[in-house]
């Protein structure tokens, strides 16, 4: 006969619970219940707990916990005659099995003593109970010295996965939950079922539209590898495939790689269901069809509420901007003499250009965790990410995730009163110059412009072979402005005219200068 009081058996795989003793007088009589409630079977287990209302599914083991703890602190008369009803008719069938005609004599001796005891009291129960057939402490003497009590329970960590800027998760509908095959084959479906509540169902339809058939509240499938050990990211297992109901939802696909030899990248990103299911009470049911690789996976399904780059930059700047006191106290930081340097920092540059669009900074907005000063421009940064997560910088190309990113309150204030520059540069006193010397300089003439069509040109022209101011040749000037080769176009086309009246004529030898010689 299994143990009594007993834990997580190796052999027998049987639960039993010991959590509070009982008391004094009665201590052996709920032993013996508890030794009556252990030989039942799995369908007297159910009969139990379905006549007080409990739950009758899970393994035999699970079954026998409940029905202890039941005998342990839910004990009225009612639950004691039903496990005796249980335990006569057990042993009723086996001794009808037996042929034997007086079945009564195999019943177990304390099942009687112990009815008659707890309808005398537990004052008879100490003195019937105590036969000299039965040494509870050889039996039960190990459970009872507390050992059997039940190990204390193990929280097994669970699979996280990582937060997204983008998604704001209103419920939770399945807690990350592994993929298990079934199989040895390679591909595998693991199908689940569930049912949205009516409160749900309301918050997606009130939803508003972020584009035509596509609500902001979402159930969204994320998919990630099994490991607690740090919040996962969404990570797709290979040949995968999510049917909802009776339709298949599209997947992201994969990008093209441009650079040879690198295989193309998928974007893991939660899969919206939202369109395919039923809004209603009815259940719905998904199948996620998987490759099984050797890599373990964990699925979860969620009720979240998508944001857009617009929502996400008005949160910024309600809540990321670093005021300008601090990011001067920043700029002297990195300014400050390093006594180990043999380099002494006199300023720093910082472009006002974005460096993600080349285009001037609205927003300018780095990573706290970043150690440079120079911004880019949130605006885009976000659009960027909306389209394609990365989260990457693109001035020292680290990842700057959304909940790091701040808003320079003091290139915020430059970028108002500096309008005709382009790139400034911090001192070490924190105050800051544009730079436009060098721009200037490099836009200045080095000589004068000769402005063609001018009254200089037209009139004031030196002669090819004066002298100038100093006495030397000056250059040869030409006009451009003058059209001398319309006239003598006009003159060849009248000449051809005459020539066309009188006939063919012959051809004309070009003169040439003395010294030049004729290309022809």
């Amino acid at each position: 006969m299994p143990g009594m009081f007993g834990g997580f058996e190796q052999g027998g795989g049987v639960t039993a619970c010991c959590c509070r003793p009982f008391p004094l007088g009665s201590l052996v009589l709920g032993a013996v219940i508890q030794n009556m409630v252990m030989s039942f079977r799995v369908s007297d287990l159910q009969m139990l707990l379905g006549f007080v209302g409990r739950s009758k599914s899970g393994l035999k083991h699970e079954l026998v916990t409940r029905a202890l703890q039941l005998v342990q602190f839910d004990c009225s008369p009612e639950v004691f005659k039903k496990i005796k009803e249980l335990y006569e008719t057990r042993y009723a069938k086996k001794s009808s099995e037996a042929a034997q005609p007086q079945p009564q004599q195999h019943r177990s001796p304390e099942a009687l003593s112990i009815h008659s005891a707890y309808e005398r009291g537990s004052s008879v129960a100490r003195t019937s109970i105590s036969t000299p057939n039965i040494d509870y402490p050889a039996l039960y003497g190990k459970y009872l010295n507390g050992l059997g009590r039940l190990p204390p329970k193990v929280v097994k960590p669970e699979v996280r996965l990582v937060k997204l800027p983008f998604y704001t998760t209103l419920d939770e509908l399945l807690k990350p939950t592994e993929l298990v095959p079934q199989n040895n084959e390679k591909l595998q479906e693991s199908p689940c079922i569930f049912a949205l509540t009516p409160r749900q169902v309301e918050l997606i339809r009130n939803s508003r539209e972020l584009q035509p058939g596509v609500k902001s509240v979402q159930v969204v499938l994320r998919i990630c590898y099994t490991d607690t050990s740090a919040p996962q990211e969404d990570q797709y297992p290979p040949n995968i495939a999510v049917k909802v109901n009776h339709s298949y939802c599209s997947v992201p696909g994969y990008y093209p790689s441009n650079k040879p030899g690198v295989e193309p990248k998928r974007p893991c990103r939660p899969i919206n269901l939202t369109h395919l299911m039923y809004l209603s009470a009815a259940t719905n049911r998904i199948t996620v069809t998987w490759g099984n690789y050797g890599k373990s996976y964990s699925v979860g399904l969620y009720l979240v509420r998508q944001m857009t780059s617009a929502e996400l930059l008005q949160r910024l700047k309600t809540i990321g901007i670093k005021h300008p006191e601090l990011c001067k106290a920043l700029v002297k930081e990195k300014l400050r003499l390093d006594p180990d340097s043999e380099i002494a920092t006199t300023g720093v540059r910082v472009s006002l250009i974005c460096p993600l669009v080349k285009m001037r900074l609205s927003v300018p907005c780095r990573a706290e965790t970043c150690a440079h000063l120079q911004c880019f421009d949130a605006v885009f940064y976000l659009q960027m990410n909306e389209k394609k997560p990365t989260w990457m910088c693109p001035v020292c190309d680290k990842p700057a995730p959304y909940d790091q990113l701040i808003i320079d309150g003091l290139l915020s204030k430059i970028l108002t009163e500096c309008e005709d520059a382009d790139e400034i540069e911090y001192l070490v006193d924190g105050s800051w110059c544009p730079i436009r010397a060098e721009k200037e300089r490099s836009c200045s003439p080095q000589c004068p412009i000769l402005v063609l069509g001018s009254s200089d040109v037209n009139g004031l022209l030196p002669t090819p072979n004066g002298n100038g101011e100093n006495g030397k040749a000056t250059a040869d000037v030409v006009d451009l402005t003058l059209d001398s080769s319309s006239s003598e176009e006009e003159e060849e086309e009248d000449e051809e005219e005459d020539d066309d009246d009188d006939g063919p004529q012959p051809k004309r030898r070009c003169s040439y200068e003395k010294g030049l010689v004729s290309a022809c």
